[in-house]
Formats: structure tokens, sequence, C-alpha cells
């Protein structure tokens, strides 16, 4: 499979089944997908291999792990210079606390998904980490305070 093949409707089986347990053997995962192990073996290394499944990772328990704080931080740059949007994307990429930063359009520039273990340490992360950046011209932070749905599936498509 290349990067230009599109997966079919029972590559998106195994997917979003491999995304609700990862664990699960080639035996189990085939069966669920109503397939013998071979070819399902056969399409799991084809959709590794074309980079479709990234890799395989756990979820953790943020709070028993000891990072109870979410914050969605809304960053605006002050210039949109190549070299500050560079200089910006580096650093972010270096921080452990962001966990994921997305470029977007509208009123900010960039969304951080950023984990903490209080308000103190959010504040560390602010003063440490944001402002030694240069270049934001603000910082627009909502904390979470419950979550209402997590999922790490895929929908179907169609």
């Amino acid at each position: 499979m290349s990067k230009n093949q599109k997966i079919d409707e029972k590559d998106r089986q195994i997917i979003r089944t491999l995304q609700r347990n990862g664990r699960m053997t080639n035996q189990d995962l085939a069966a669920a997908v109503n397939l013998s192990p071979t070819p399902c073996l056969r399409r799991i290394r084809l959709l590794e291999q074309s980079g479709v499944i990234k890799g395989y990772g756990v979820e953790i328990d943020s709070d028993m792990y000891g990072l109870p704080v979410t914050v969605f931080v809304r960053v605006s740059l002050d210039r949109h210079t190549e070299a500050n949007v560079k200089q910006f994307e580096q650093a972010m990429s270096k921080i452990d606390a962001v966990l994921e930063c997305y470029m977007m359009t509208g009123v900010s520039d960039y969304l951080l998904k950023v984990i903490v273990a209080d308000l103190s340490d959010y504040e560390t992360f602010v003063r440490k980490h944001l402002h030694p950046i240069g270049g934001i011209a603000s910082i627009d932070s909502s904390f979470v305070y419950g979550v209402v749905k997590k999922s790490g599936v895929f929908p179907m498509i169609g």
C-alpha cells in the first residue's frame, strides 16, 4: 500500500478495532473483523508500512499519574514571519507539558493541550516556557473541569 492508495472498509474495521484495544492478539483481531489471521496480519503490516498506522500507545489516567490539570491554551503570535513561526513551533516540540499543538484558523494561531500538576505548575509553564519564546501577542487559557467524551476511535465513513 502506497501513500496514494486508499484504505478500504476492511482496513477501517481493523483500525477501529485496534483503536479500541491495541493489545488484542492478531487471532482475536482477525475474528473481530471476520478475516483469517494471515490476511489480517498482512493488512496490519501494510497499514504500518504505509504510515496509516503510525504507532501504538497506552492511555494513561492523568490524575493517577500526578498531572490532573488539563489546560487548552490559545496562542496568538505578534508577527507571522517564517522565523517567528519556526521559533514558536520548535519550542512547542520540546516542551513535555504540551501534549498537542495545532496550527489554527480563526482568532488564535495555535491551540495547545497542556497537562500540569496544579495552578502553580501552570504558572511556571507560562513563565518559564511560553514567555521566553518571544513573539507571542496573547495567551488565553481554558481549564478543563470535566470530560464529557474522549475517544481515540475514528468515526465510520459513509
